[in-house]
């Protein structure tokens, strides 16, 4: 059943971004809604949603769902759809190349199945649950670095986490100068998902909601990493602190993260 639930996930994805594709570029204002400082919506973040759920709905009716614009529906409580839409919004309104529909199943407690989908490139990250992670069909891996001086790091920037923007900004700072580099792209499943095909070796950011992290989380353990929460745990869907690295720089970034950041109140 599992690969049908990878299809079913796949086949909404891939829809959702040609949707996504057809007003890239094309936006008027009246189309853009702001949730919050610096947190944006379209229209196309909800027809993208509702086209995905539609999808999943008429092959598992009886499935629950957790997405970013509609909250959660459905009755089941071990079949849950965790669904992005369109991550990278604000990208997405700039043009600037870099955003993604993001699908994870989460079967009786368990992250099952994920796609990521880059409607831009061409990319599709699959991954099931004890059979590896792919691009475009091609078994994919984390990389071997196995120091932070020699990683090329990706974070979000937290602007909505005011509270908490010193001590992001101060485990930036440390990060940044033990790493070999430094890099922002605006989509965290994207992210996390580079961190699986090994164009990145680590990522950590805070305050993220479920539906940016959980598919990218299963490429990256099914591709060989380890994704945590910035204190080691695994409590990072639910408290949206996520660290997330190729394993062999784990400790090493987690004895960063530890020192400056603490868990929200």
């Amino acid at each position: 059943m599992n690969k049908e639930y990878l299809r079913t996930a796949v086949r909404a994805g891939v829809a959702a971004g040609r949707l996504i594709l057809e007003s890239y570029g094309k936006l008027k204002n009246s189309q853009i809604k702001v949730k919050t400082k610096n947190d944006f919506v379209t229209e196309i973040d909800k027809k993208s949603e509702e086209l995905i759920i539609s999808a999943i709905r008429k092959r598992f009716p009886g499935h629950a769902f957790q997405a970013e614009e509609s909250g959660c529906g459905g009755a089941s409580s071990d079949a849950l759809w965790v669904i992005d839409p369109l991550d990278g919004t604000a990208n997405y309104i700039h043009q600037f190349p870099m955003f993604s529909v993001s699908i994870a199943l989460v079967l009786n407690g368990k992250l099952t199945v994920g796609t990521v989908v880059d409607p831009v490139h061409g990319e599709v990250f699959t991954a099931e649950r004890g059979k590896g992670a792919f691009l475009n069909k091609k078994r994919i891996r984390v990389s071997g670095v196995k120091r932070l001086a020699d990683a090329m790091m990706a974070t979000g920037i937290p602007f909505r986490a005011r509270g908490r923007f010193h001590e992001y900004m101060a485990s930036f700072e440390k990060i940044s100068r033990r790493s070999a580099g430094m890099r922002r792209g605006g989509s965290a499943a994207l992210d996390l998902a580079y961190v699986a095909s090994g164009r990145f070796d680590g990522f950590w950011e805070i305050n993220l909601a479920a539906w940016d992290m959980a598919a990218g989380a299963l490429l990256i353990r099914e591709a060989g990493g380890r994704v945590s929460d910035l204190w080691g745990g695994d409590g990072f869907l639910k408290n949206g602190d996520v660290l997330a690295s190729n394993g062999f720089i784990h400790r090493e970034l987690e004895t960063i993260t530890l020192n400056f950041l603490r868990p929200k109140p």
